[in-house]
């Protein structure tokens, strides 16, 4: 490579090919003659290509009627058996592009009834074809409310909290939060306002379209474009006279994200299909519809399409997606990649699940800790106490290779261990006193939950006396529980998030 360099006058940093670094001058003149070509990464030659979803375990892409869609997954599974998403790295290739569409990130979308085959090829030249059956778009069904234009809103947020969905509205509109009242936001959209918000004669002069492409000032701006799918579905639901739809149509009774797992590596991607399965059996994509939220926004981001990122950190994230008050998750592990030279000797069925999961995430364990770190965290977890100077002593002192598991049951049959976990249970039950009057009561629960502990009550009898608890406390101290959440709703919460 030559360089040649005219002039010199400030200093200035110039950057090439992201390895080497010059100190120049601005106003140089700087020629780089012979640049040698980056070097041309080989394309991987996976040993299958995988192709889904496939709902039912049918091996055809079903798209039924002019709104369905089918977000296609294709996965590369390396010679290891390492399974790498490569939805956005294949070339697609419908053989009948009258009959059906499919985007360069696999977004698969109907034209016209009837069947084709959809391609995929690597960059390596392997190819796999899968079936595409399209029906339903001649005679198209009416567009249920409830299943179709309701999930819009909670996709756009225009029914959340923070909009139209807080308990005033917004602007004078107002929706149920998340929709979970479907029935009173059709009232609210269709005839308030003695139905100012739509236009079935001419539905793009509808408000509720006018506003979302920002046609009409909108305080929540422009949501939707013209030739969206949001936008088109409004407008035909507009166009049939905003059918509600009966009792009787399919509803969606559980969601499913594909894949469900997947291991990767660090800043990788993996795309999720979500499939709904209805009550009638059927089941669509409603990848694009669902709400996508990580629990670890750290390990791993995701975009509104279901487009998994992950980031630096390793371990594992889940990616929560709820579609119609329905949830499904997806998990990816990330591991860290060390070899795992040995592991600790498995005891029981928690340290064989421990390990396993060690090995998956590549993290050696940590070395077994000496009598005395033992002894320290034992007490500290069982106790809430730190041992005496003599009780250190004895148990260093002992040979005994069974002292560790005597000293834990030891700690468990002690009074102490009932004190420090039913300090614990006490807070967690909500037992405080309001009111003077409420001191008895507090008290005989409080003793109730520690003579659970100390005499071993199994877990499912603990949780079960509580909540079939009745009477007055004298005689059923565990009745005490309800004082602290005394409506339904209170109740269902408080079982949820305590015994589930």
């Amino acid at each position: 490579m030559d360089f040649r360099i005219n002039g010199s006058r400030t200093p200035q940093v110039l950057m090439l090919c992201g390895v080497l670094t010059l100190s120049l001058f601005a106003g140089n003149a700087v020629t780089i003659v012979g640049a040698a070509p980056a070097a041309a990464v080989a394309p991987v030659d996976f040993k299958e290509i995988q192709v889904g979803p496939h709902p039912g375990g049918k091996e055809v892409l079903q798209l039924r009627g002019p709104d369905s869609r089918q977000q296609v997954v294709v996965t590369g599974v390396h010679a290891n058996g390492k399974h790498q998403d490569v939805t956005r790295d294949v070339v697609y290739a419908v053989a009948d592009q009258s009959i059906a569409t499919i985007s360069s990130d696999g977004y698969l979308t109907p034209l016209k009834d009837g069947q084709t085959t959809l391609t995929v090829t690597t960059k390596s030249g392997k190819a796999v074809s899968i079936p595409v059956a399209v029906e339903g778009i001649a005679t198209p069904e009416a567009i249920n409310f409830k299943n179709q234009v309701v999930p819009i809103f909670t996709k756009l947020t225009c029914n959340s909290g923070g909009c139209h969905g807080k308990a005033s509205g917004q602007n004078g509109f107002k929706l149920s939060l998340l929709g979970f009242y479907p029935g009173d936001d059709y009232e609210f959209l269709v005839k308030e306002g003695r139905g100012r918000r739509l236009f079935p004669s001419s539905p793009a002069e509808s408000l509720l379209l006018m506003k979302g492409t920002g046609v009409t000032p909108h305080g929540g701006g422009k949501l939707i474009k013209p030739d969206s799918y949001e936008y088109r579905l409004l407008y035909r639901w507009i166009e049939q006279g905003m059918p509600y739809g009966s009792e009787n149509d399919r509803k969606v009774v559980s969601i499913e994200c594909y894949p469900p797992t997947r291991t990767m590596s660090q800043d990788a991607e993996q795309q999720i299909s979500v499939i709904a399965t209805y009550s009638d059996g059927s089941t669509e994509d409603v990848t694009r519809m669902a709400l996508f939220e990580a629990n670890d926004t750290e390990m791993a981001e995701v975009n509104k399409t279901g487009l998994v990122k992950t980031l630096t950190l390793s371990g594992e994230v889940a990616i929560m997606a709820r579609y119609q008050g329905q949830v499904s998750t997806f998990r990816a592990t990330i591991p860290l990649g060390v070899e795992i030279a040995s592991l600790p000797e498995s005891r029981n069925l928690i340290d064989e699940a421990v390990f396993n999961k060690l090995k998956v995430l590549g993290i050696p364990p940590s070395p077994v800790s000496n009598d005395a770190t033992f002894m320290r965290r034992v007490y500290i977890d069982i106790t809430g106490t730190t041992p005496t100077e003599e009780e250190v002593k004895t148990f260093l002192a002992d040979q005994d290779p069974a002292k560790r598991d005597k000293l834990i049951d030891k700690l468990i049959d002690s009074p102490a261990y009932a004190d420090y976990f039913a300090n614990k249970w006490n807070m967690v039950l909500r037992n405080k006193k309001l009111q003077p009057v409420d001191i008895a009561g507090t008290n005989a629960f409080y003793q109730w939950i520690w003579d659970s502990l100390y005499e071993n009550k199994p877990y499912n009898e603990f949780v079960g006396e509580i909540l079939s608890a009745s009477g007055e406390f004298r005689q059923n101290p565990a009745v005490v529980w309800y004082r602290e959440v005394n409506t339904v709703e209170e109740q269902v919460e408080d079982t949820a998030q305590l015994f589930l």
